[in-house]
Order: structure tokens, then C-alpha cells, then sequence
């Protein structure tokens, strides 16, 4: 895979934008393609989509939700490490709504070369872009900080945000997740979020096996 170079005269840094809604891909397209030097080539909602359309388009970058439409809230990390395995010299920059450091950490090691949050403002967006087009990292100040103290974190008891906390306490409960979703105000897709990652921090395979974890390391 070749990557823009204006002595080719070929400059532009091709785009293909996987992320399960329409109308973010729609704006997202209409932003970039604003832009002289990128171009928009394809688009996917789900991962099988994703792996299509990018062996036929041939970009030089993939922006990545970490949710699709076809499976869990962190599907996206396992389209990474397709992608990167696949297509070696593809930069893939995951853009999505959740900022968490492990997720993060979880992305570089599946070959992602960068990180932002979706309420990034465009020009720190394209900065992004074109960084990663010169195989270079680049990461939102948030999403760096949140993946030096996941990085920095000791290894020897998982850490759990405020939030996830909030959500063990009622897994603890029995609740499930549309009523934690009332209790708590957040959408039952985010407690989907949260659990999953309470789940991956205490290495539990389940539920109960979580709550059971937690209160062993006395967390709840």
C-alpha cells in the first residue's frame, strides 16, 4: 500500500471511514473532503464491510469506531488487529465517543497508530490524520493522558474508574443493565460499555464472576 507522496503526484491520503452510523460518516466525509490533500474512498458500518471495502479501496487510512452495529462495544479493537495484520502498512485512527486507558493501550497493540475522542475539533482531527498518513502516532490530549496513567497504573490491582465503581455497585444489586442505565442517567448502551470493561479489569468472564472478584479486592 502506497502512501501519498507529492513527488507521485499523487498527494492525496486515502480515507475509508468505518463507523456504524450513516450520518456521522456522512459528516465526517463532508469535513475531510474539504480538504485538499484527503479523500474519502469508502465507507463501512460493520466489520465485514470494513474488510471489503478497504482490500478493494486500497487506503492509506482507516478512521475507526471501536462500536459497530453488528457487535459489542469494543468490536472495533478486534477489526484493528484484522486490519493491521492484513494490510501492514495501513494506518488505522480510531475515532470514537469512549475515552478510557486501557482501551487505548488495547488499540496500539492491535497495530492502531492513533487515538482521538469524536468531539475532537476538525483541525486537531486532520492533524491526526495527516500525522498518521506520515506513519507517525498521534493521540488527542485526553486519550494520551487516559493511556499514561493506565500505563502507569500497578499491575497488581485492576483500576476502576468512579463511574465503572458506580456500575458495580449495582451488578452487585442484581440490577440490569436498562435499569442501572435509569439509575445512574446514562444510556444502556454506555452501561454495556462500562460492564465490559469491569469485566476485562477483573479478568471475569461473567457477571456474578465480577461482582465476586470485586468484593475479594474490596471494591465494593
Amino acid at each position: 500500500m502506497r502512501l501519498p507522496d507529492q513527488r507521485t503526484g499523487d498527494p492525496s491520503v486515502r480515507i475509508v471511514l468505518v463507523d456504524d452510523h450513516a450520518i456521522v460518516r456522512h459528516g465526517l466525509r463532508s469535513v475531510l473532503e474539504r480538504e485538499d490533500d484527503l479523500q474519502v474512498v469508502g465507507e463501512a458500518a460493520t466489520a465485514a464491510e470494513a474488510l471489503t471495502v478497504v482490500a478493494d479501496a486500497a487506503p492509506h487510512i482507516v478512521l475507526l469506531d471501536l462500536k459497530l452495529s453488528t457487535g459489542d462495544n469494543t468490536e472495533g479493537l478486534q477489526l484493528c488487529g484484522q486490519l493491521t495484520e492484513r494490510h501492514p502498512d495501513l494506518g488505522v485512527l480510531v475515532l470514537t465517543t469512549f475515552l478510557d486507558g486501557g482501551l487505548v493501550v488495547d488499540a496500539i497493540h492491535r497495530g492502531a497508530r492513533g487515538y482521538v475522542v469524536k468531539d475532537v475539533d476538525t483541525t486537531e482531527l486532520v492533524r491526526s490524520i495527516r500525522a498518521v498518513a506520515r506513519r507517525e502516532s498521534s493521540f488527542d490530549s485526553r486519550s494520551a493522558a487516559a493511556m499514561v496513567e493506565s500505563m502507569n497504573a500497578p499491575t497488581t490491582e485492576p483500576r476502576l474508574t468512579e463511574r465503572e465503581l458506580n456500575v458495580l455497585r449495582q451488578l452487585a444489586h442484581g440490577l440490569s443493565n436498562r435499569d442501572i442505565g435509569a439509575k445512574l442517567f446514562i444510556s444502556e448502551t454506555t452501561v454495556k460499555f462500562h460492564v465490559r470493561n469491569i469485566m476485562r479489569k477483573l479478568t471475569a468472564t461473567s457477571r456474578a464472576e465480577a461482582v465476586y472478584e470485586a468484593s475479594k479486592l474490596h471494591l465494593i
